[in-house]
């Protein structure tokens, strides 16, 4: 579950923030604050549906692939990849308020550009998804430890401050004792 949980959340950041700068560079895309919902459906498609008409559209092409020459074979790929990505835009821009005007700018290029940010967040994937799992490992901690924690925190003992004092935390002595002091109540 966790899996799933960071990698959409990673996906529905980094498609929002794609949605915001395809509204500002490209003059017939007005995405606006329905960049939230629009990334949550971008989000969905990527994960779920993409890989099912790749698939779909790949098999297809499979099968009269040995009549192609390399070009030509290179050609239909990047076809295949055009189209997923055009269907993936008019299912954003259909159930969300993104607003598009104009044939090729606003159908053609945002597909072409989904596909070059796709590229580059395959290329930071793994990253992205780390950090994201840090955070909401962090997170989760943080929840369960407010919850269980309902025991009274021990006193620290003169050497329990001294090794707060070798953190280097930029506390004086002072402030770790009003903080411990904080812990007690």
């Amino acid at each position: 579950m966790k899996i799933w949980i960071v990698r959409f959340a990673s996906l529905y950041v980094f498609n929002l923030v794609v949605l915001f700068v395809l509204g500002l560079l490209l003059p017939n895309v007005s995405v606006g604050w329905a960049a939230l919902w629009a990334s949550v459906i971008l989000t969905a498609a990527t994960l779920w549906l993409k890989p099912l008409i790749s698939k779909a559209f790949s098999g297809a092409a499979r099968k009269s692939a040995g009549q192609r020459t390399g070009l030509a074979e290179k050609l239909v790929q990047y076809g295949i990849v055009f189209i997923v990505e055009l269907i993936v835009w008019i299912l954003v821009v259909t159930f969300s308020g993104v607003r598009v005007g104009g044939w090729f700018w606003g159908w053609v290029i945002p597909p072409i550009a989904l596909a070059i940010a796709w590229i580059v967040y395959d290329l930071v994937d793994d990253r992205i998804q780390r950090t994201a799992g840090d955070l909401y490992d962090r997170a989760d901690a943080g929840i369960r430890g407010a919850r269980g924690n309902t025991a009274e925190a021990p006193t620290p003992t003169a050497a329990g401050r001294e090794g707060a004092a070798e953190l280097q935390d930029g506390l004086t002595a002072e402030q770790r004792t009003m903080l411990d002091d904080l812990g007690k109540s």
